[in-house]
């Protein structure tokens, strides 16, 4: 047995109890790594608090700008991703706010998809319109769209693969190519991918090397898998513009909590085997739909007939458990709301990729420039219950839409 060493002399108890000298013994494994607390970080000396430098993972300064604990978070979404460095965000639009505060300045321009996630439209509506910064939007199905859009103010180009609640697959090589010709920076939403489905660090393996710049990933959905956490990361190849990002990241104060990092960490071992499990539940139930006669379109992109179809089926092997319903005309809103009201497995709630299956209707004219759909439209996220459950359920429920 290890000899306990001993303590400060004399010492009242509670200075014994703060300054212990008992050192766990190194060597410990388990399958899950540490939870490491801190703000304040411990030095051996003046020396070696000079030398550190908060911007290496070489060693730690403070609590804010890593711990063993998020640092190895940092380098396992990395390695999900395809990139080389990655930070954590609080959230997925904090890690798309990072991205926009680093990369842009008062009198730049920044274009986004109008089939982007909503908050990233407001975020540039107002914040960044207050900050001086200019936005435009174009059309992802439509490459000339952005072709066009690009001009000498323009830094950034948002992409989405694919579109937020409608769902459409644009052709991401070529939007790629094209920002990269006039030497705009590209910042792809991936979390939809989950760093599974595609690579965004590799979009044309056959074809040779094409890549984002930046890939930004909300952990809250596919990495956490729980429902239970947020958390976003932004994720690069290229050393500088790593550090740029880095250092807004330090300028903001962004950090996340140690028990929050222990989650992902948790549950990154099974998200393969979730978004497959996801995906083919998805797909089955989509499939379910297609019969249906109280609808006219699904929105899957792995479905034949889905918008950008055949761009999913060249880049993608995957998809995941996320899919829309466009209902016939001849429904009104109310009746859709009152079929979503009569879901029981399906609950009513926003986000997706957790355990439990959700649902949310959207009013998509009021969400695009040009909606190609006006009749109402569901969106699902499917979970891990047992699809023919989930199949029942919504067969159940279409009752309610002729009451």
């Amino acid at each position: 047995m290890a000899k306990r060493p001993a303590g400060p002399a004399k010492a009242s108890l509670s200075t014994a109890l703060i300054h212990d000298p008992y050192q766990p013994p190194p060597g410990f494994a388990a399958p899950q790594p540490g939870v490491h607390k801190a703000s304040t970080v411990i030095f051996r000396n003046t020396a070696a608090m000079r030398a550190r430098n908060w911007k290496e993972k070489a060693g730690y300064t403070y609590g804010l700008h890593g711990t063993p604990t998020t640092f190895t978070l940092e380098e396992r979404i990395a390695t999900l991703e395809g990139g080389t460095h990655t930070v954590l965000l609080p959230s997925g639009l904090a890690a798309i706010a990072l991205v926009d505060a680093a990369l842009l300045k008062t009198g730049d321009e920044v274009l986004l998809p109008d089939n982007a996630y909503g908050p990233s439209k407001e975020l540039a509506r107002h914040e960044l319109r207050d900050w001086g910064i200019a936005h435009r939007f174009y059309d992802a199905m439509d490459p000339r769209s952005l072709a066009d859009a690009i001009g000498p103010a323009t830094r950034l180009v948002w992409l989405e693969a694919p579109g937020s609640v409608t769902m459409e697959f644009p052709d991401l090589p070529a939007l790629v190519r094209i920002a990269q010709s006039r030497g705009v920076t590209t910042a792809l939403d991936n979390t939809w991918g989950a760093g599974i489905a595609f690579s965004a660090f590799d979009l044309t393996p056959a074809a040779g090397p094409l890549a984002v710049d930046i890939s930004m990933h909300a952990l809250t959905k596919y990495p956490s898998g729980g429902g239970d956490v947020l958390m976003g990361a932004v994720t690069t190849r290229d050393e500088a513009l790593h550090v740029r990002l880095k250092l807004t990241h330090m300028h903001m104060g962004w950090g996340v909590g140690a028990n929050d990092a222990e989650f992902v960490l948790r549950s990154l071992p099974t998200l393969p085997i979730r978004y497959d499990a996801q995906d083919r539940a998805a797909r089955t139930l989509a499939e379910w739909w297609s019969q249906r006669p109280e609808v006219t379109q699904v929105l899957h992109p792995a479905t034949p007939g889905s918008p950008g179809h055949k761009h999913w089926r060249t880049l993608c092997t995957s998809a995941a458990g996320l899919f829309s319903i466009v209902f016939d005309e001849r429904f009104s809103p109310a009746q859709v709301d009152a079929f979503v009201d009569a879901l029981k497995l399906f609950k009513i709630g926003y986000s997706w990729a957790g355990p439990v299956s959700l649902v949310v209707p959207y009013d998509v004219a009021t969400m695009r420039a040009t909606p190609a759909w006006r009749a109402p439209l569901v969106r699902f996220s499917v979970g891990l219950e047992a699809v023919s459950d989930l199949i029942a359920d919504c067969e159940q429920a279409l009752g309610a839409l002729t009451r």
